[in-house]
């Protein structure tokens, strides 16, 4: 399969390792000797700054809460007409 347009070929070194090259380096600001994350999604490699991965799932977890519908809110609107008629002595 070839690489898309601006995509770089690597080769794994005796070691394992992996060298980007400045090209790519330079077009995400990576400095020499930064920490990244790797982890495989959908059969890839990817290697993400953790200030990426923290942003990513702060928002996934705004979408998820946000709107108030879903499974939890419901069940707490019902325990809370459940309080508010014991209150009023219903049952």
């Amino acid at each position: 399969m070839a690489a898309g347009p601006g995509s770089v070929t690597l080769r794994l070194g005796p070691q394992g390792r992996l060298v980007v090259p400045v090209r790519l380096r330079r077009e995400l600001g990576l400095e020499p000797g930064e920490a990244l994350v790797a982890h495989v999604e959908d059969g890839r490699l990817v290697m993400e700054r953790r200030a990426q991965i923290l942003r990513r799932l702060r928002d996934e977890l705004r979408g998820a809460t946000g709107g108030g519908s879903g499974a939890v809110d419901a069940l707490l609107a019902e325990r809370r007409d459940e309080a508010r008629r014991e209150a009023d002595g219903e049952r």
